[in-house]
């Protein structure tokens, strides 16, 4: 079952449609085929337009669907041989930020990789088990502990950026939220490996820059990155969350305002009505991307990486 967001009502009115007919042919003999493609082609090209021409604030809540692919969705259909790493070495574990060594692609033969990224979780039980993604002090350090692995073995970093921003909570703070992302974006600049970060859903404030400061930053077509959510700028500026949808015109939060900006180098397509829609290919369209700044990247040495890392967060705002 499909989840309809609030703008896509028509398209699912029309598919409400089409299911009734099918269930209404496979019981009679009426031949309503013609009938059925009329409605397919009509719902595929209102699919197609309504996604043609989404707001900021609708892409937004297309980047929150809750059927969209998370990490774990990534590890199953887009890597292998994942070695999950657990730990900060100092507070605890944090489920919010997964990460370890695996094979980019699913047949076994790809380039090794240090994964790393965000999972929100698809149920309330997983959900509250990943912090709904929002990663904790021992999260950022887990991740620097594995950046620094990832080094030590020469092996590139992929990381899969989908929060709404790190945990503000109290104990967060005790533990020093602030510092531990700090020092995982400073540790992202120090890399001397290939780094490549992804925005695959939500980009949210200083918990998405933390795993997102690489050479090479990739976002979905339809997914958001940002310093606040728009609801939070609108409570700031208007003191209401309901002008959200002007904070997030405003904001430039939509991957193709970013890519024109410079604080994203690709896009990657996602299939038509997003990637909650066709995951496997969502996926498998991320993947090929990745492989192909990897191949790009490995030819640089180390200290022209971190040049290229400096080049790029300088040129940011310049276009």
């Amino acid at each position: 079952m499909i989840s309809y967001l609030e703008f896509e009502k028509p398209v699912a009115a029309l598919e409400a449609r089409i299911a009734e007919l099918r269930e209404t042919a496979s019981g009679g003999d009426v031949d309503i085929s013609s009938e059925l493609r009329r409605l397919e082609t009509k719902s595929a090209d209102l699919l197609a337009s309504t996604y043609a021409a989404l707001t900021p604030w609708q892409k937004t809540q297309v980047a929150r669907h809750p059927m969209r692919p998370h990490f774990r969705d990534f590890v199953a259909q887009g890597f292998s041989d994942f070695v999950p790493l657990g730990g900060d070495r100092c507070f605890g574990e944090d489920q919010a930020i997964i990460g370890g060594f695996a094979r980019l692609g699913t047949n076994g033969d790809g380039p090794r990789v240090m994964l790393i990224g965000h999972e929100k979780g698809h149920d309330t039980q997983s959900r509250i088990r990943h912090n709904f993604g929002m990663g904790k002090p021992e999260g950022y350090r887990k991740a620097i502990r594995l950046m620094e692995l990832a080094s030590r073995f020469k092996l590139p970093v992929v990381t899969l950026v989908d929060t709404s921003g790190a945990f503000p909570g109290i104990e967060a703070e005790e533990r020093g939220q602030a510092e531990a992302i700090a020092r995982s974006t400073e540790a992202c600049l120090a890399l001397d490996v290939p780094m490549v970060a992804a925005i695959v859903g939500e980009g949210g404030s200083g918990g998405a820059v933390a795993l997102a400061s690489a050479e090479r930053v990739l976002m979905f077509e339809h997914a958001v990155y940002s310093v606040i959510s728009p609801e939070g700028c609108a409570s700031i500026l208007w003191r209401t969350s309901e002008k959200a949808a002007d904070a997030a015109e405003a904001m430039k939060v939509t991957a193709q305002d970013l890519l024109a900006l410079g604080v994203i180098d690709r896009i990657v397509k996602e299939p038509v009505g997003g990637a909650h829609r066709a995951p496997d290919l969502a996926i498998a369209a991320l993947v090929k991307a990745i492989g192909e700044e990897l191949d790009a990247l490995g030819k640089h040495s180390p200290a022209k990486l971190k040049a290229l890392r400096e080049e790029r967060f300088l040129r940011i705002g310049e276009a």
